[in-house]
């Protein structure tokens, strides 16, 4: 059985209680060492194999999945952050389904949600902004004509970015034609959660600038949105408010 599993962001403790589990019985994991955290291993038995997949093809990942789910090993397939987000599980899967080998998706917590709890912020601000962008800028992966940046950036809603950084003049030049003003607040947040986590705050005014001069080039979160600057109060604490569990005070 093959068990995908998002580590989370960085700190090991972010990782779903069931994730840790399966960490502790696995008889075989296979990490991405240029991304997980290796202090996810030290939950592992002493015995279990270790296989670094930074430097593997699919084909030779499968092959291995392919040679331990013949041995009836559990295997932990340990994905960053949640699987699900740009993970590249589906091609993996694709070709489980294939073999009939049978798998489970356990998720973890994003990078992009990570990255907004350590600013202390909200993404959904009532009357600022009640959706969530994720995509990324187009590079080696394309990203569909539709999904342009400059135009998603047009709903100026919240916006997470992936992978996208090392673009990060093209990215503010796109995001200051759709959201039509250059002093929309920005945050890029570098290894969100891990020791070594730094945090830059600025506008599309000088967000590049900033990010330059730290030398921040990869694993990076850009997010945008007037929710990094502005708050506001919901229904759900008023003590106005009716709701299935309790009456309004006034």
């Amino acid at each position: 059985m093959v068990y995908f599993v998002g580590a989370g962001p960085g700190d090991v403790d972010l990782i779903t209680v069931k994730g840790r589990k399966l960490l502790e019985k696995a008889d075989v994991v296979i990490y991405a060492g240029s991304l997980v955290s290796k202090d996810h291993l030290k939950f592992c038995r002493k015995d279990v194999v270790f296989i670094d997949s930074s430097r593997l093809t699919l084909e030779e990942i499968i092959e291995y999945i392919k040679k331990y789910d013949g041995e009836e090993k559990i295997i932990v397939r340990l994905h960053t952050g949640d699987p699900t987000i740009y993970g590249a599980i589906g091609e993996q899967m694709e070709e489980l389904d294939k073999l009939n080998i049978k798998y489970e998706v356990i998720p973890g917590v994003s990078s992009f949600t990570a990255s907004c709890a350590v600013l202390r912020r909200e993404f959904t601000v009532p009357d600022i902004s009640q959706s969530i962008i994720i995509t990324r800028i187009s590079g080696r992966t394309n990203v569909p004509e539709g999904e342009d940046l400059e135009l998603l950036a047009k709903h100026k809603t919240s916006m997470a970015i992936f992978l996208s950084v090392q673009d990060i003049d093209r990215v503010v030049e796109k995001l200051k034609k759709g959201y039509g003003d250059e002093d929309i607040p920005v945050a890029v947040i570098y290894k969100a959660t891990w020791r070594d986590e730094k945090i830059i705050l600025g506008t599309l005014k000088d967000i590049a600038e900033k990010v330059r001069r730290e030398g921040i080039s990869k694993t990076a979160q850009i997010l945008v949105g007037n929710f990094l600057t502005k708050s506001s109060k919901s229904l759900l604490y008023s003590k106005n408010f009716n709701h299935g569990f309790r009456e309004a005070k006034e």
